[in-house]
């Protein structure tokens, strides 16, 4: 058994800790991002990370990231990213890290976040799985029997672009739109009218919020659809935050995929809501790191 050092980039905080081959965590902690500090800064970090978690676990056998943006997870590298991290496009992540004289890998987020939920999670004995994430904009991976489908360019499953009712799907169905809809019906910023907020006005009565839901819903089930009938996975796995909601929201998005679909697709199609929460980033990345490393497992 070995053990891997397992990090997960984020907006805001930065995940890390020691997972074994086994997939037990051995201890996490979180530090700030610091993202617009940029990509030196950043990488900096990374080296300050690496160091402390290899000074309390010297024998560990690799290191494994996950990281927003599109990477070339055959040389860990960002083959593109948002300005959210100035300069982290064209990062080599193994150049950054060569001094440890350890194997680097690296994969985007929501592709981290699908396999966790593939090997250990509400994907988990399925052949074939279409992970997506709803948050600020919406992510998605596709899985089957265990292995990625990265694209050409690295860009499959970048769902959130996908053309919906004339525009692209997450600025219909992400959770920032829901909460400017909210925002501009009821008064107030996107920042106040959270989704736990629009929630629990929506369990308290208020109608407005309650029909923000259901549209999103409806759109959300129609894009399932759509994708559906591309990749026509076994199941479909929901996360981000707000989907913690599943009891208010299970009904109503499998009903507008059903609608939006066919009963061939339709009725083989599991939708879930995803199980694993703050360690699916680090988790993910292990799986990646042990798919390119089987020796190591």
């Amino acid at each position: 058994m070995n053990n891997i050092i397992c990090i997960d980039i984020g907006g805001t905080a930065i995940k890390y800790g020691v997972i074994n081959t086994e997939g037990d965590v051995l201890g996490t902690r979180e530090t700030p991002t610091e993202a617009k500090k940029g990509a030196a800064a950043l990488t900096e970090k990374l080296r300050h990370i690496t160091r402390e978690l290899l000074a309390e676990c010297p024998d560990a056998g690799g290191i494994a990231i996950s990281t927003a943006g599109v990477v070339n997870s055959d040389e860990a590298s960002i083959l593109h990213a948002t300005d959210a991290i100035p300069g982290w496009k064209g990062t080599s992540l193994r150049n950054e890290l060569a001094e440890f004289s350890l194997p680097v890998e690296a994969e985007n987020d929501v592709n981290c976040a699908g396999l966790a939920e593939y090997i250990s999670g509400n994907a988990q004995g399925a052949k074939s799985a279409l992970v997506m994430t709803i948050g600020t904009g919406i992510g998605g991976c596709y899985i089957e029997e265990g292995r990625l489908l990265n694209g050409h360019t690295y860009s499959a499953c970048e769902v959130g672009y996908l053309p919906v009712d004339g525009t692209a799907f997450q600025n219909l169905a992400a959770t920032s739109v829901l909460s400017a809809t909210v925002a501009a019906v009821k008064g107030g910023t996107p920042e106040e009218w959270t989704g736990r907020r629009i929630f629990e006005a929506a369990a308290a009565g208020d109608t407005e919020c309650r029909e923000a839901i259901d549209t999103m819903c409806e759109i959300l089930g129609k894009g399932i659809a759509a994708l559906c009938f591309v990749l026509n996975p076994e199941v479909v796995v929901l996360g981000g935050g707000i989907m913690a909601q599943e009891a208010v929201l299970r009904s109503p998005i499998e009903t507008a995929f059903a609608r939006h679909s066919i009963p061939l697709v339709a009725d083989a199609t599991r939708i879930e809501f995803a199980s694993h929460q703050n360690a699916a980033g680090m988790k993910g990345a292990l799986v990646n790191f042990l798919n390119r490393h089987p020796e190591l497992a």
